[in-house]
């Protein structure tokens, strides 16, 4: 991690990112907050940079993009019944990836192995 954030910076940074967890999770009621979660993921991607926190932001964009991906590819295919296959499939995928993301968040720990020099 660069040495010129502060602490504070640090913190805000954390905090802006369990925000993100809790609106893409918050989709699974309400859908607009992944909309919401994905604008904040790209508007404060430059302010991640270079900190843990930019893995994480890799991570959510990446499952937001795929499991969009499989939900529409889950409707399209519904009349055929294997929709249902992977809708189901894609939900599990993007449960997953949330709670590991929000498991290696609360440890400090980038998501994605070697990140920034640091051990996963």
């Amino acid at each position: 991690m660069p040495a010129s954030i502060d602490p504070a910076a640090l913190r805000s940074l954390r905090t802006l990112t369990w925000v993100v967890y809790a609106l893409y999770a918050l989709s699974a009621l309400v859908g607009v907050t992944a909309i919401a979660a994905i604008i904040v993921n790209y508007v404060k991607r430059p302010a991640v940079a270079g900190t843990i926190f930019e893995s994480h932001f890799e991570w959510q964009i990446r499952t937001f993009w795929i499991g969009l991906a499989g939900m529409v590819a889950a409707v399209l295919t519904a009349g055929i019944l294997v929709g249902y296959a992977i809708g189901l499939v894609t939900i599990v995928w993007s449960v997953y990836r949330l709670v590991v993301g929000a498991l290696r968040l609360m440890d400090d720990r980038t998501v994605v192995e070697g990140r920034y020099g640091m051990a996963s």
